[in-house]
């Protein structure tokens, strides 16, 4: 059995974490002089430390109980806090699975860890064989893998990432940010199973509240407690979780618009293709399409001129365009755009 305490490390354990108005106080009624807030105002009063409230209804549509729920202001709050907790700087070491989001070893050269890069295969899979020779480093804590990937669209093996967990004695961090839009299973399932398993999704992608700025992970609740133990007091505005709450609330929307989006991945992953320059769009469990053209600079400037913003993403895979699906109309004029641009150039 993996024993978290053994793996944070010593000066967080030791941490004795700052003590807020909020946390001394438990109530939500009375007339408040503890805070030094400014008692005019909507919006005078620090927010819920722990976001207790919007806890509770995520509790409710994840399945997942309040206190292996920790929210931050994004999942790169989350990212970071892994390192923060589990990761000595200049001393232990952190793998990801390339090419995938940029934010982990952004977060790694913020936190002076150094970030093992293992590509991905030809099929943008894990290599089992290759991955396991790092398992017996003690210095290595924390493997992140983001399933579906950014940029390549697609989820990982379950078997493969479920043998990481059974075999890696350090934290696996596993970011479902796009698992809205995918019929394979979340990882979410084996959180009982596995000590070590943080599983990150967010509320800006699916949800479209991507400027709310809230991220989820959900783990064991000794690792929450350290989450919270390091997260500043007031992570998150009451702004932007009554935001959340109103989004929760009206849930039937996000998934008519999640069913749009997908509709709308399916039909641009069959138009696409009749374009000279695309060699491949490769599947998706994600809302967006990966397409590799014969000249993605020149498609990406073109789309550009004609005021269409896609992502050109061929300094990571060569010459690939990361495509967000759009309304339909949107998509629409996304089409109409490619038909102007000359399949011979």
């Amino acid at each position: 059995m993996i024993d978290i305490d053994k793996l944070v490390r010593e000066n967080v354990r030791k941490l004795t974490p700052y003590s807020s108005a909020r946390d001394e106080f438990k109530g939500n009624t009375g007339i408040f002089m503890d805070a030094n807030e400014n008692p005019y105002g909507n919006l005078n009063r620090y927010p819920d430390p722990y976001q207790k409230v919007l806890k509770t209804e995520i509790s409710k549509i994840k399945g997942v109980e309040e206190d292996r729920i920790f929210l931050g202001n994004g999942s790169d709050e989350i990212i970071d806090l892994c390192f923060r907790v589990f990761c000595n700087p200049g001393v232990d070491k952190a793998l990801t699975f390339t090419p995938t989001y940029g934010m982990y070893e952004v977060s790694a050269s913020v936190n002076d860890v150094e970030m093992i890069r293992m590509p991905l295969n030809d099929s943008f899979q894990i290599d089992l064989e290759s991955a396991a020779k790092w398992f017996s480093d003690n210095k290595l804590k924390l493997i992140f893998i983001c399933s579906p990937n950014n940029p390549t669209a697609n989820s990982m093996n379950f078997n493969d990432v479920e043998y990481i967990l059974s075999q890696f004695s350090g934290i696996v961090a596993i970011d479902e940010a796009y698992i809205d839009f995918s019929e394979k299973p979340s990882f979410v399932k084996l959180l009982k199973r596995y000590p070590n398993l943080i599983v990150m999704q967010t509320f800006s992608k699916a949800f479209g509240l991507a400027a709310a700025r809230v991220g989820m992970a959900f783990s064991n609740p000794a690792i929450v407690q350290f989450f919270n133990k390091l997260k500043p007091p007031y992570n998150i505005s009451t702004i932007n979780q009554k935001a959340v709450l109103h989004k929760l609330n009206h849930i039937e929307k996000y998934k008519v618009e999640v069913l749009k989006i997908k509709r709308e991945r399916v039909r641009l992953s069959a138009i696409l293709p009749e374009f000279g320059f695309v060699e491949k769009v490769y599947p998706s469990d994600a809302n967006f399409l990966l397409v590799k053209a014969k000249n993605a600079n020149y498609i990406y400037n073109s789309l550009v001129n004609r005021n269409i913003i896609i992502r050109n993403r061929s300094n990571l895979i060569d010459n690939c365009l990361r495509i967000t699906v759009g309304k339909r109309s949107e998509n629409d004029k996304l089409i109409n755009a490619l038909n102007d641009i000359s399949p011979s150039k």
